[in-house]
C-alpha cells in the first residue's frame, strides 16, 4: 500500500524545546500521516529547495499547504488542527476575530521570547536562524 502525498509540510525548529515538543506531539495523533514534518535545523534541510526563506523559516512557523501556498505564524497553526481530528474544534474557534487576536499577540510574545527559551543541543548548523549568535553565547 503506497501512502498518499501529504497534504500540509510544517517546517519546526527542532532545537527549540517548546517547538519540538509541540510537533512531536501533533506526530502522536490520528491525522498526523497528512502531514510532513520537516526540521529546519537538520544538516539536510535546504530552504531554496523548499522555496522559503532561510531566515524567516527560522524565525516564524511555516506550512506550505498542497497547492504549494505558504501560511505563516498563527494560522500555521490552524492549518495543522484542520488536519489533526483532536484539534478541529481549535481552527474552528480560531475563525473568530477574538480568537486570531488573542492568537496574534500570543504568537508575537513567543516570537520575541523564544530566542531566551531553552535550546535542545543538536548537531545542526544553524547558521541561517537569527537565534544562532543567541544560542552559542548561551554554551
Amino acid at each position: 500500500m503506497t501512502q498518499a502525498s501529504p497534504s500540509l509540510k510544517v517546517y519546526f525548529d527542532n532545537m527549540c524545546v517548546v517547538c519540538a515538543t509541540e510537533i512531536n506531539h501533533y506526530r502522536k495523533l490520528p491525522g498526523s500521516d497528512k502531514i510532513q514534518f520537516i526540521d529546519i535545523t537538520a544538516l539536510d534541510f535546504n530552504a531554496a529547495v523548499e522555496n522559503v526563506d532561510p531566515k524567516l523559516v527560522h524565525k516564524y512557523m511555516h506550512v506550505k499547504k498542497s497547492d504549494g501556498q505558504l501560511v505563516v505564524g498563527p494560522e500555521a497553526f490552524v492549518e495543522i488542527w484542520k488536519l489533526l481530528p483532536k484539534y478541529h474544534w481549535a481552527a474552528k474557534v480560531a475563525e473568530y476575530q477574538v480568537s486570531k487576536w488573542a492568537m496574534k499577540m500570543g504568537y508575537t510574545i513567543f516570537v520575541v521570547m523564544r530566542p531566551y527559551l531553552p535550546r535542545k543541543k543538536v548537531a545542526a548548523d544553524c547558521s541561517q536562524s537569527p537565534f544562532c549568535e543567541i544560542n552559542q553565547s548561551k554554551t
